[in-house]
């Protein structure tokens, strides 16, 4: 190798390393930018970080100081609570305690931070502090310590030896530790002592104020039952004008004031919440009924008519209070027939399903054409002693009470009560009340060759409400005003109904020439006689009462009706006699029976009768006068006994038919002689006899308690005659005399 490729390859080694090391110089100055950069950053990082934990450590000094605050608040809070206030641990050890906790120990060394519950409740026993009342202290221990032990323990009042009261409540936290309050209710004891009592004597107040009702009603009933009971005496006998309108002020003025009486009591007794409700089943058109029958000689003496129109496929058994049912209509019935001189009064009633078949929403609506009320004035009538004061009815008498009376029964019972009023037109009270129905006996069918009726009746709503009903039951119905245009009319009817005074301006010609069976209309309480005395219908008629009248008809044996006189020959051609004497239309209008053909038979008459024995227990001596004059006519032995033991005595004597009861009788009352009459029927197995309470208590709740005694039915005094006239027409035995005369058995029958 020559010096020449020496050189050369030293040259090409020297320049190889050069560009080996600049590389190596160009890496290095890399890397360092690249630490220098990267020192740069950690250096950013670190100020940054630094910033942070400053940021940090200033955030916690600030959230220290202000949980510090908060705990020096809470535990300032807690010290100042007047109840007390503890922590319990896991162990029941107390670990913190407001000063009202501390309190009642009243400095006690064993009492702070570190205790167990059960030293605390050995403290509070060894030192006095509690009044352990009928318990003794093993008691009162475990009774504390059975307490919390359990989960949940639940509150409990403790008293203090100085008469405070704590009531103990804790709560388990989550972390095991119990939170404890200790309240004094002193004061909330002491208020619930002070209502406890003012409650016992306001209630001892009610009971004062009921029994003063209660013996104030007796006080008043009883002589007003002498002077109502005498005065009705009076009025039997032949009286002239003068003397006559006498007993009538004293009867109506008496009657007045026990309706004022009655009126005080229930509203008494309604304004002290202490009305209750009686349910049981009743009859509403039964009961309409009867308050009908109530006013109705107020309504024969004013010359009004007085209509019943009741939806004819509406229920009429149902589930309530009859008795203040009864009250509510009397009300406004009554109220319609004071305030109406001339015209009519309509009661009509009507209904429809109220949430299914089982109950009913009854409408009673009760329309008059009195005087009126001023629209002005319809609400206030509703109210406590207010009345329409005005020139023309200043002179009806009355409290006030009644239509309060009614709002305050209707709304006892859920319903609702209403008037609209026209002055100088009339006025129509109404109310609606939703009752439970009852199941009730399925009227009679009508017959079904009853196809077509007449009415001769004067247009009215009588022949109106009659009309539909008739209608009602598939019949076609012809009218006619009189007499002669129901002449006319009365060839192929099936039955005629008449009204009753038509008959008797007519009667011998009509009862001639009727071509079907008559029912006479009659009004109510009229005696006078129809062409059949047993097809009577009486205004205002009930459902029942004109569906028993057409189930009674009879049935012809060829198509239409024929006279007496037909049936008769017809008899008589073929020698048939009629098997039924109901068969033959006796009494119609084309004939009048003949007396003698439908005499009753005479019974047998019992050897040796006697008579009914009546006891009477009364205790007042004018009340026993009066009860004997009701009665005179009577055909009875009538025993009186002046209070409980005679009347004992006299059963024991020889067992009455029937016992009239007075509740309120010195030495023995009438509710334990009942009693003793009792114990005896059962002892000597008698059978039981029926004693009637006579009472001038009339406070709501009288009747029950009288019933639940072992009596069967009470009589408010005054004396109701007619009342008085039916228990002993009911219950005269087989065995003895009629105890009334047919007039007056007819009238209790009624």
């Amino acid at each position: 190798m020559t010096n020449d490729d020496l050189l050369t390859g030293e040259r090409r080694a020297r320049m190889a390393a050069e560009r080996l090391l600049a590389q190596k110089e160009a890496e290095l100055n890399e890397a360092n930018r690249m630490l220098s950069r990267h020192a740069r950053s950690l250096s950013e990082d670190l100020v940054e970080t630094r910033e942070e934990v400053v940021e940090v450590r200033e955030d916690l000094e600030r959230k220290t100081v202000e949980v510090d605050i908060a705990k020096r608040r809470l535990w300032s809070s807690i010290e100042t609570v007047e109840d007390g206030f503890a922590v319990f641990d896991a162990e029941s050890r107390l670990v913190i305690a407001n000063p009202a906790y501390y309190a009642p120990f009243d400095g006690l060394e064993c009492i702070r931070p570190g205790a167990h519950y059960e030293e605390i409740v050995e403290a509070a026993l060894s030192e006095g502090i509690v009044d352990i009342g009928e318990r003794t202290v093993p008691e009162w221990r475990d009774w504390m310590l059975e307490r919390w032990a359990t989960d949940a323990p639940e509150p409990r009042q403790i008293r203090l030896w100085n008469g405070a009261y704590l009531r103990l409540v804790d709560r388990r936290a989550p972390g095991g530790d119990t939170v404890s309050m200790a309240m004094d209710v002193t004061q909330a004891i002491r208020r619930q002592d002070a209502l406890r009592a003012a409650r016992a004597r306001a209630e001892a107040a009610s009971r004062a104020k009921s029994a003063f009702l209660a013996n104030m009603s007796h006080e008043i009933r009883t002589p007003m039952n002498g002077v109502v009971g005498m005065a009705d005496l009076m009025a039997e006998h032949d009286l002239d004008e003068e003397m006559a309108s006498y007993v009538d002020t004293i009867r109506s003025s008496g009657r007045a004031l026990l309706t004022i009486i009655n009126d005080v009591l229930d509203y008494s007794k309604i304004e002290a919440a202490k009305l209750e409700l009686h349910l049981e089943p009743f009859d509403l058109e039964q009961t309409i009924l009867d308050v009908i029958a109530l006013v109705m000689p107020s309504i024969r003496e004013k010359g009004l008519k007085i209509m019943l129109d009741v939806d004819m496929f509406l229920p009429t058994r149902y589930e309530g209070d009859p008795v203040r049912v009864r009250q509510i209509l009397t009300n406004l019935i009554g109220n319609a027939v004071k305030f109406t001189a001339k015209g009519h009064i309509l009661v009509r009633v009507i209904g429809m399903p109220d949430g299914g078949d089982a109950r009913q929403r009854v409408h009673v609506t009760v329309e008059d054409t009195g005087i009126g009320i001023p629209r002005d004035m319809q609400d206030h009538v509703f109210g406590e002693f207010n009345q329409v004061e005005d020139e023309r009815n200043r002179s009806f008498e009355g409290t006030g009470l009644g239509l309060a009376i009614t709002r305050q029964l209707v709304s006892l019972m859920h319903g609702e009560v209403w008037v609209e009023s026209e002055e100088g037109i009339g006025s129509c009270f109404g109310f609606a009340l939703s009752l439970p129905v009852v199941a009730e006996a399925s009227l009679p069918d009508a017959p079904d060759w009853l196809d077509r009726a007449l009415l001769v009746m004067p247009d009215d709503l009588n022949r109106s409400i009659l009309a539909k009903r008739l209608i009602a039951l598939g019949m076609e119905v012809a009218e006619a005003d009189n007499v002669e245009a129901g002449q006319g009319l009365s060839p192929g009817m099936d039955v005629i109904f008449v009204d009753q005074k038509l008959i008797r301006a007519d009667m011998a010609e009509m009862c001639a020439k009727a071509p079907a069976p008559i029912i006479t209309v009659a009004d109510p309480l009229a005696g006078d006689h129809a062409c059949n005395e047993e097809r009577i219908l009486h205004k205002p008629h009930s459902r029942p009462a004109l569906m028993a009248q057409l189930a009674a008809l009879p049935e012809p044996k060829l198509p239409g009706f024929r006279s007496i006189r037909s049936v008769v020959e017809e008899n008589l051609f073929t020698g048939d006699t009629a098997e039924d004497e109901a068969d033959l239309p006796e009494g119609n209008l084309f004939g009048l029976s003949d007396p003698k053909t439908h005499l009753p038979l005479t019974p047998e008459a019992p050897s040796a009768p006697r008579k009914m024995r009546v006891l009477v227990a009364e205790d007042n001596k004018t009340n026993r006068f009066v009860f004997s004059k009701l009665v005179k006519a009577c055909d009875i032995d009538l025993i009186f006994a002046a209070n409980g033991f005679e009347a004992v005595d006299e059963f024991e004597n020889g067992q009455p038919d029937l016992i009239f009861m007075d509740i309120s009788m010195p030495g023995l009352d009438g509710k334990e002689a009942t009693r003793k009459i009792r114990e005896i029927e059962t002892e000597r197995g008698l059978i039981r006899t029926r004693i009637v309470a006579l009472t001038a208590h009339a406070m709501t709740g009288d009747g029950d308690d009288i019933m639940g005694r072992g009596l069967d039915a009470h009589l408010t005094k005054p004396f109701p005659k007619d009342a008085i006239l039916a228990e002993i027409a009911a219950n005269c035995p087989a065995d003895a005399l009629p105890a009334l005369p047919d007039k007056d058995q007819a009238q209790a029958a009624s």
